[in-house]
């Protein structure tokens, strides 16, 4: 049964951003981004839906929370890999094999990469072409808690 690690939607920029960037919003493409998302997730019955603490993590998942009257619960584990350090790869792999099947998760662009390198490495498979853009959704698929083989949705087209 699969997990779905969604990358958040579009963001403002970072450099135009005056405050803490853990606080930077979806913009409104990134709102709609959201809402198809959370068209296409809430079809495969999601049972937790789980965010790095970041604004835009969550708010990729709220409209989704609010279609499942569920609510996302944040784990720091997600969370961007600050001034270079990444985090322990243990770490996040656990998170991935502790949640029940059919969880949601969203994190970043510099994560997800990380944790498909690390199931790539313990021998998980990846078909089809690998997509790394705002609001991708990689579908890892699991067999007795070892994850077997990934696929990546693209993102949803918005204006």
């Amino acid at each position: 049964m699969p997990l779905y690690l969604v990358r958040h939607a579009k963001a403002g920029s970072r450099s135009e951003f005056d405050g803490d960037d853990i606080d930077r919003p979806l913009t409104n493409a990134g709102r709609r981004q959201a809402a198809e998302l959370a068209t296409r997730l809430a079809a495969v019955s999601p049972t937790v839906l789980v965010s790095s603490p970041y604004r835009r993590c969550v708010e990729t998942l709220e409209p989704l929370a609010v279609m499942l009257a569920a609510e996302v619960n944040v784990d720091q584990r997600l969370g961007e890999f600050v001034d270079g350090h990444e985090p322990d790869h243990g770490e996040l792999l656990g998170l991935l094999a502790s949640l029940p099947d059919r969880s949601v998760l969203c994190s970043h662009g510099d994560v997800i990469p990380a944790i498909v390198d690390a199931l790539r490495a313990d021998g998980m498979r990846v078909q089809g072409t690998a997509q790394w853009g705002k609001a991708s959704v990689w579908v890892l698929q699991r067999e007795a808690r070892r994850f077997v083989e990934a696929l990546a949705w693209p993102p949803p087209e918005v204006d």
